[in-house]
């Protein structure tokens, strides 16, 4: 016999909104109507023939839908849900929080004709006859539902004392409390309690503002099917629960408040956040089973990190291994304490390549694995990462960035399959030395804030704050042949080496005298537009581009080959050449006395098609200024 909704499905959810617990809940059929995908979760509308009701998809679902598992008009047996109300309106929606498959699409919608009065009546007024005086039978045996009591008038005294000879120690509570999944959460909701594991930890934070001083900090959490929110304690709350919640530990929370997210600040994917306060409760869950939340990705190509830089939106990244730094210590300005960093280069399918900086823990812990082992170019998936502007895209890690090794998900296995066949023997560029001049990049783009020389130097405050990017058409005028342009660098580190007692070079980051080392550019030069001009520092990569060749070429052609002739007339070649440029504009001290710096940290060559539409459209603008 085929498979059918089960009857008067719709009725029993409306009348029993929020079961104890999922053994409590009869068997629920309903066909799957107006399946589609809204924002990041798939919703529906659950039928049993009479009725309709707007419903979400559980995330751990969203596979089972992506590969035909559950389909529009098909059938699914409920396991256990919530019932929330829609603000500002009088309907509910569903929250599927636990669901199974029974069939696949069926040809038709399944309708039930309505044959009672009796019928009638549920489906005009099902709240107040199923929740007040109707018996639901459903199509299983035992279901009852009980009306409600009389209301009997207590004393506000008689109230408070029976409810603390009733009231169960906190530990029982956790178990005999309805436990909400994080998806079904939202500022509308009542009474609520979570089981969620810490999966992130802020540093408590002071802050100064019109109301006085006070503490902060943060907190990510996690449940079993992997859903995040961010929650915050002020003050009061922070002072008591920040020694309380220890990373990776499970919790039961309640008495919590939420609102929607504020875009620009948060870190997880969810729309909305939580504060917590000095009543709210956390009680770790011990002495029973938790669980392991299954880490979500929002991975990001390597190629389209450009939009991210300097941004407050971190991103993830999963990529191959292609070289492994030893850890350095940096000192802080602020405290002048030694903080360890390794950097790390990672490539992915676009072929570019991006260095990820690992600091503090990461850099001893997991660093220290992927430098043993990085000549087998391992996956890395790495969470939360700030995206910055050295080297044009760089990214580094924060207190709340994770890192996998060969992480079992689609994705590495994808990555390794596409590296061991195609990506080992292709060739790699950096994503922040190969900038293309197209709008494609986004905020990257060589067309994007394109000034002329003298907007920069006529503005001497550019860059006092933080540093200015600009976009700049212009050729090189002037590249002094006497200047030092270039160092002797470590092979392993690139930082400076000095020459070792005896031979060889001794790299005081690497710890170690090698026998070679490279030559890297260090080089200003003056570069020329058709207003102005300016005097530019560009380092090794951006200056091979200018020049056309690599320092250590440079320097055979000065000394070994005696032909001083032929390095000025290299230098002189390389003059007059129109390049687009993206710069960085600082503020540096000497003497006492604060001046501009111009730093190159792109160069591209002409690309005269995107040059002539980007010169179009700036003729439109003039004629058109509105």
């Amino acid at each position: 016999m085929a498979k059918s909704v089960s009857q008067d499905a719709i009725s029993t959810i409306l009348a029993n909104p929020s079961p104890d617990s999922s053994s409590d809940i009869p068997e629920i059929i309903v066909q799957v109507l107006d399946l589609k995908l809204t924002g990041n979760r798939y919703t529906f509308n659950a039928s049993d023939g009479k009725m309709k009701l707007r419903a979400i998809f559980p995330s751990n679902m969203s596979s089972e839908i992506i590969t035909g598992g559950v389909q529009n008009k098909g059938l699914v047996r409920i396991l256990d849900y919530t019932l929330n109300d829609i603000p500002n309106k009088s309907e509910k929606y569903l929250i599927v929080t636990k669901c199974e498959v029974v069939s696949p699409a069926l040809e038709t919608e399944i309708k039930a004709e309505v044959e009672t009065e009796e019928h009638d009546t549920v489906l005009k007024k099902p709240k107040l006859e199923y929740e007040a005086r109707y018996e639901a039978k459903a199509d299983v045996s035992g279901i009852i539902l009980k009306p409600k009591q009389e209301i009997v008038s207590k004393s506000a005294a008689q109230i408070v004392h029976e409810q603390r000879a009733n009231m169960a120690p906190s530990s029982r509570m956790a178990m005999t409390r309805r436990v909400h999944p994080l998806v079904s959460l939202n500022p509308y909701q009542g009474n609520w309690m979570i089981k969620v594991r810490l999966t992130s930890k802020g540093n408590m934070r002071t802050y100064k503002n019109a109301r006085g001083e006070g503490c902060v900090f943060n907190v990510e959490l996690t449940d079993e099917d992997g859903t995040q929110i961010q929650a915050t304690m002020f003050n009061e709350a922070a002072r008591k629960f920040y020694e309380k919640f220890q990373l990776g530990k499970v919790y039961y929370i309640s008495r919590g408040t939420l609102k929607v997210a504020n875009k620009q600040f948060k870190t997880v994917q969810n729309d909305y956040e939580m504060t917590l306060n000095e009543n709210s409760v956390v009680e770790e869950a011990s002495n029973e089973e938790t669980f392991i939340p299954e880490t979500k990705f929002n991975f990001v190509p390597i190629e389209q990190l450009g939009p991210y830089v300097n941004g407050r939106e971190l991103v993830d990244i999963i990529g191959v291994i292609q070289s492994v730094n030893p850890v350095s210590n940096i000192k802080r300005r602020i405290d002048n304490e030694n903080i360890p960093k390794r950097d790390l280069i990672v490539a992915d399918e676009t072929k570019k390549t991006v260095v990820v900086s690992l600091w503090n823990e990461l850099a001893n812990n997991v660093g220290q694995e992927l430098f043993d082992n990085a000549d087998k170019y391992p996956i890395v998936a790495i969470k939360s990462l700030k995206v910055g502007d050295f080297q044009g895209v760089s990214l580094s890690t924060l207190g709340k960035s994770s890192v996998m090794i060969n992480p079992d998900i689609p994705e590495a296995k994808k990555l390794r399959s596409w590296y061991d066949s195609e990506g080992k023997g292709s060739s790699m560029a950096s994503i922040g030395l190969g900038l293309s001049p197209s709008s494609k990049t986004g905020a990257r783009s060589m067309y994007t804030d394109r000034v002329s020389l003298t907007h920069i130097t006529s503005n001497p405050s550019l860059g006092d704050e933080k540093p200015a990017f600009f976009s700049i058409k212009a050729f090189v005028s002037l590249i002094r042949p006497e200047q030092a342009m270039w160092y002797r660098a470590c092979k392993t580190c690139n930082k400076k080496v000095t020459e070792a007692v005896g031979s060889g070079y001794w790299c005081e980051g690497c710890q170690k005298n090698d026998e070679e080392c490279n030559l890297r550019y260090i080089m200003v030069s003056k570069i020329s537009d058709t207003r102005g001009e300016a005097w530019v520092s560009a380092f090794n990569e951006e200056a091979e581009k200018i020049v056309g060749c690599s320092a250590d070429e440079l320097d055979k052609l000065k000394s070994e080959q005696g032909d001083i002739d032929g390095y000025q007339q290299k230098l002189k070649e390389a003059t007059w050449v129109p390049h687009l440029f993206k710069v960085s504009v600082t503020q540096n001290e000497y003497n006492n006395e604060k001046r501009q710096r111009i730093t190159v940290k792109a160069v591209a060559p002409i690309n005269f098609a995107e040059e002539s539409r980007f010169l179009l459209e700036e003729i439109k603008k003039m004629r058109n200024p509105q």
